[in-house]
């Protein structure tokens, strides 16, 4: 159950991810160099290995991993919402 929760966890992840990537907004500018290799697509696949990482652990048993990246999430979904609302 949590190994389903975690990947749901990881689409609602790349969606705001994609969002972001798609605003065009000006804080985009202001990351690293390495972030914006191959066309911006770098940081997607950083996102890739974070939930990887996480379905990997709780597939193990780790339950504290579906915790960890349920805040993940929610960190994301707050940054997300402040960058593409313009309160950023």
């Amino acid at each position: 159950m949590g190994l389903i929760f975690v990947f749901l966890l990881g689409m609602g992840n790349f969606a705001v991810h994609k969002a972001v990537l798609e605003s065009d907004h000006p804080l985009l500018g202001r990351v690293p160099f390495f972030f914006n290799l191959l066309g911006g697509r770098f940081s997607l696949y950083i996102e890739f290995a974070m939930l990887l990482g996480a379905m990997l652990m709780v597939a193990q048993g780790s339950w504290g991993w579906v915790l960890f990246y349920a805040v993940y999430t929610g960190v994301n979904a707050v940054s997300a919402w402040l960058i593409l609302t313009g309160r950023v």
